[in-house]
């Protein structure tokens, strides 16, 4: 067991249970590299299945060379274009929104954003139209793979951990930050096992109360 499990085991015997059970988790491959690709990613995923939303970015990029438009080449585009690839009026804004924040810099570079804190990309980000902070801690965590992310509205986690510590309702979310300060400094490895264990119940048969 890494220095992170063995860390987290200690903070939560009941965590300690499910990592011994399941085990290191898998890497998941990062699906894009730089967070201007991401956030038009996320931002097309908002509210739809994602099979429909990979349909929409399939058909940007099959209107922008096979690849995601740079800002400004998207930016150049016109609404019929846009709307032709799937997307609403609210995706649209909020798209070119992207486009001129990752333009202007607000939107750092991968090599920029390795230098900044996660607060301060919080704080950046959530500028941007259509972007809350569950948006952008789900960048931190598989976009750059920041160790230490705990995202407190997020509802499979907050299950996940409601689920395994046999609870009749989910912490609220300033209860849960609270909670989580026993995880750090590895809160995303927390987040990613209470992610888990919310998916585990989801099996017959399965009591996670008892891990």
């Amino acid at each position: 067991m890494d220095k992170a499990a063995q860390h987290l085991s200690k903070a939560d015997l009941r965590l300690a249970g499910l990592i011994a059970r399941i085990g290191p988790l898998k890497p998941r491959k990062r699906e894009h590299s730089e967070l201007y690709h991401a956030l038009l990613s996320a931002v097309a995923h908002q509210q739809l299945h994602a099979n429909a939303a990979l349909a929409i970015l399939g058909r940007l990029k099959a209107a922008c060379g096979d690849v995601l438009p740079d800002p400004p080449t998207l930016l150049a585009l016109p609404d019929e274009a846009l709307r032709g690839c799937g997307f609403s009026a609210s995706k649209m804004a909020a798209i070119r929104d992207v486009a001129m924040k990752a333009a202007d810099g607000t939107i750092p570079t991968r090599t920029r954003a390795l230098r900044l804190a996660d607060e301060a990309l919080i704080e950046r980000l959530t500028s941007i139209r259509g972007v809350g902070r569950w948006t952008v801690e789900m960048l931190l965590i598989f976009t750059l793979g920041r160790p230490d992310v705990f995202p407190v509205d997020d509802f499979g986690v907050r299950e996940g951990y409601r689920l395994l510590h046999g609870l009749e309702a989910q912490p609220k979310p300033k209860a849960f930050a609270k909670i989580g300060q026993a995880y750090a400094p590895y809160r995303t490895l927390a987040a990613l096992y209470l992610w888990r264990a919310a998916d585990e119940m989801k099996k017959p048969g399965k009591s996670l109360s008892k891990a």
